[in-house]
């Protein structure tokens, strides 16, 4: 690993630590860590980079600390659609150029090589011509948050949760633009298929007529770890040519005396990350829920387990769970 240099350009490092391991992993919880740190509801997790950065700057050095090759910025509703909400999107570029300086604090202080990628989620609206927002309007968008992450020292785009093949190829043209190469993941949720109706299939289809494709693209978020692994399934069943991402849940949210909680143990997320690499992925996350003591039970585990065969669907519910889960709706916000 002594060969890797930390300042090399972001897709050389990464196929360089691509290269040299089988796998890599990516943080945990951004949104629902900040919450257990004291972020009001209703407040934009974005607007911490400012009040809080000591916050941001802690989880981005305890994902590290956990085992994290990639970090992910505080800048998930950074565009101005998102921002607006809260009154700030004026902002958008000050928010987002925060939240990179913050990951690369931390990143350029690590005794390893750790990617740092610009978090770009969907903005919230819905694209013509089912919904009012533009195409164009909508890679405007992107671009000013992905220039902005640019400037704040991003390596990659890291566009997420997405549930629309229009907006993910509006955010995928917006990195673009900013000169940022990026990673694309859809939210693929219990019917196997996103809640715009895109399955994997979709999704796989899409990047291969690209001409500007991701370095790697997956599932994120959704129903939890047994349909992300399902959605992993799906898609290395192409064998594609870039390498497929899983960044799971800590299964659903619950709302115990008052707290929010997730019902995935540690052991339990360390079970998801090696059926996720055993199903063919090769970079591995966890997404809301995720502490740092989840990623550590993950590093641990892959670092240690050997590589098993690929998992049947069976064996993905007999160690996960059911793919179909009853999500808490009183929380529709992460």
């Amino acid at each position: 690993m002594s060969k890797l240099v930390p300042d090399t350009p972001c897709d050389t490092l990464l196929s360089q630590l691509l290269s040299a391991r089988d796998w890599l992993l990516a943080d945990g919880a951004m949104a629902t860590a900040l919450y257990d740190m004291g972020l009001p509801r209703g407040t934009a997790p974005e607007m911490w980079n400012f009040d809080r950065p000591e916050c941001v700057l802690t989880l981005h050095q305890e994902a590290i600390a956990a085992g994290a090759d990639i970090l992910l910025t505080n800048s998930f509703g950074g565009t101005t659609a998102r921002l607006k909400h809260m009154g700030a999107e004026a902002q958008v570029f000050e928010i987002n150029k925060t939240a990179a300086e913050l990951a690369r604090q931390a990143a350029d202080t690590a005794r390893r090589p750790v990617v740092v990628a610009g978090t770009m989620g969907p903005t919230g609206e819905i694209l013509a011509p089912m919904g009012t927002l533009s195409q164009a309007e909508a890679t405007e968008m992107f671009f000013d948050q992905a220039r902005a992450l640019k400037a704040g020292g991003v390596d990659i785009a890291w566009i997420e949760t997405m549930s629309s093949l229009d907006e993910l190829s509006a955010a995928a043209e917006g990195a673009r633009k900013a000169g940022l190469p990026w990673i694309g993941t859809m939210s693929f949720d219990t019917g196997g298929a996103t809640m715009m109706g895109v399955t994997p299939a979709q999704l796989s289809t899409l990047v291969d007529r690209m001409a500007h494709p991701p370095l790697a693209y997956g599932a994120n978020c959704g129903a939890g770890p047994s349909a992300v692994v399902r959605s992993i399934l799906d898609l290395t069943a192409r064998a594609p040519e870039c390498p497929i991402v899983a960044k799971a849940n800590a299964g659903q949210p619950q709302v115990i005396d008052g707290q929010l909680q997730y019902d995935i143990t540690p052991e339990m997320m360390a079970d998801y990350a090696c059926l996720a690499r055993d199903a063919g992925a090769r970079i591995i996350g966890g997404c809301c829920g995720t502490s740092p003591a989840h990623l550590k039970a993950m590093n641990q585990a892959l670092e240690h387990r050997p590589q098993g065969a690929r998992p049947t669907l069976e064996q993905v519910v007999a160690a996960l769970g059911p793919f179909a889960v009853d999500a808490d709706p009183a929380e529709d916000a992460l």
